[in-house]
């Protein structure tokens, strides 16, 4: 397979390399298998909670697989306004689960037509505020970008868990060895793949991996592919199946929360995958983005989906195989359509073991969390409170993750909003970084005792060679006439390297 380089153009943006139908085609399918599990879940639990049949449960999964690849496709290849053309594969949010099965259980407003209704009035709301947040670009430098990617990562390391366990915690071999097996073998097949494999299977390793994984799994009996052939091989998701959509304020007013945090994580989605590909995101571009995000949101509900959003688990797939083009998410979204027409190709995706997701999904999500460190390590921390920002948000953005109901006697607004770790640690890095960087009034000249200060050093020899009148201005030296003095790098380490070094001299002995 030859991949083109995008490095022979310099106009060319990352994003915009094309790679070819096959690597399109190879690389998009990686995508889609990365993301099934998670827009399958949604209509899955959501279709339980309204009693429907399995039939028309599978009209649900179908419907969220055809409206994500529409969004895909839309946010990859833009149209004028909308669509931040980036590699972000779009999908049914998991956010609004629990305020979609409030709705449905609600007196006053229930079943699936009123979250259609509350989805399609929160995201048409939603689409009105865009300009809100496409300007904020600004509050989201390298400290609050690799905060949230950081975060992101860390939220979901759980999901890859209960994958590697098996996915079903009600299932009689959840958490056995040989579901954790299959997802350490399919874990080192990764990595195997990345460290002996070309360049191609290198990018590929994901993949492979899990194909190998499933291979695996039906040779040891642990793979179900006798359903494939059930049911029928093409279906349209009928508009409007489940009836109109219904429109109750108090649905509405809930929703838009929902709404709400799927503009924050976007936002950050949309602004960690610029960060990974080293491309430029501005606030026009992240508003196209979000407006794709709203739109999309707007008409799923009447082919039977709900709220759109970018999959966090793909923006780890691009920083850990570095296919940064947005052609390959593009194919990934047509993948999407495809599945969603022909619901045999999503019943034979389906039957990939979830233990096989759950090892690659370890280095997926782990990917994640370490290009969220490669973004802080740019940050200052000197002789400034940017380290206790980092620590605060990160220990915020944790707490859903290590106790899920430490907000359950909260408002029921405020849970919806903070259950989210990924939210919860954007919205405080957002706060702590214009408290502290922004409005500066009233900081203490003697900053708090957790700074990561660095003491300033110079060698004697260095001060010695000055003449008298020399002075330094603008990263330049200069001598008591005003003419340059060049400065030479000789190769020696700096003081902080040689302390460094010093210190690690004396541990060895």
């Amino acid at each position: 397979m030859t991949i083109s380089s995008a490095k022979t153009s310099p106009s060319l943006r990352p994003e915009d390399e094309n790679l070819g139908i096959g690597a399109n085609l190879a690389y998009g399918l990686q995508h889609v298998l990365t993301m099934y599990g998670g827009i399958v879940a949604v209509p899955l639990i959501v279709g339980q909670a309204a009693g429907l049949s399995s039939a028309d449960i599978g009209l649900l999964i179908a419907a969220s697989l055809f409206a994500g690849g529409l969004a895909t496709l839309l946010q990859t290849i833009g149209l004028p306004f909308f669509g931040c053309q980036l590699p972000l594969v779009q999908g049914v949010s998991f956010a609004g689960v629990a305020t979609m099965i409030a709705i449905i259980g609600s007196d006053g407003a229930g079943g699936l037509p009123a979250v259609f209704g509350a989805v399609i009035a929160a995201s048409l709301i939603g689409l009105l505020i865009t300009p809100v947040f496409s300007r904020i670009t600004k509050f989201f430098p390298p400290l609050v970008t690799g905060i949230v990617i950081t975060t992101i990562g860390l939220t979901l390391m759980p999901v890859a868990a209960r994958w590697a366990m098996g996915g079903d915690s009600t299932a009689p071999d959840f958490g056995s060895m040989a579901n954790i097996g299959l997802a350490a073998l399919t874990l080192v097949t990764v990595l195997l793949l990345s460290k002996l494999g070309s360049s191609s299977i290198s990018r590929l390793s994901i993949l492979l991996a899990m194909v190998i994984g499933t291979l695996v799994a039906v040779v040891l009996g642990m793979a179900d592919f006798s359903q494939v052939g059930e049911g029928p091989l093409v279906a349209f998701p009928a508009p409007l199946h489940f009836g109109m959509p219904t429109f109750h304020v108090a649905a509405i007013l809930s929703m838009l929360i929902v709404i709400i945090v799927t503009l924050v994580e976007t936002s950050a989605d949309i602004l960690a995958v610029g960060d990974i590909i080293e491309t430029k995101v501005d606030s026009k571009r992240l508003g196209n983005g979000l407006r794709a995000d709203m739109i999309s949101s707007m008409f799923a509900p009447l082919f039977g989906s709900f709220t759109q959003s970018a999959f966090a688990q793909n923006v780890g797939l691009v920083a850990v195989t570095g296919v940064k083009s947005r052609y390959v998410v593009a194919t990934g979204g047509l993948i999407l359509v495809t599945l969603g027409l022909l619901p045999v190709m999503g019943r034979l995706v389906a039957a990939v073991p979830t233990s096989v997701l759950g090892g690659a999904g370890v280095v997926l999500f782990g990917t994640v969390a370490a290009s969220g460190i490669r973004t802080l390590s740019k940050v200052d921390y000197r002789n400034n409170m940017n380290l206790v920002i980092v620590a605060t948000s990160i220990g915020f953005g944790m707490i859903p993750i290590a106790a899920p109901t430490f907000y359950h006697h909260f408002p029921a607004w405020f849970e919806t909003i903070f259950h989210s770790g990924i939210s919860s640690a954007a919205i405080m890095a957002i706060l702590l970084n214009l408290a502290f960087n922004h409005v500066k009034t009233g900081n203490s000249d003697q900053q708090s005792v957790f700074v990561a200060g660095s003491e300033r050093t110079l060698c004697y020899q260095d001060i010695a060679a000055l003449n008298d009148g020399d002075y330094f201005k603008g990263g330049k030296l200069f001598d008591a006439g005003g003419n340059e003095v060049p400065l030479v790098d000789d190769g020696s380490p700096t003081p902080q390297a040689a302390a460094e070094r010093k210190r690690a001299a004396a541990e060895t002995h």
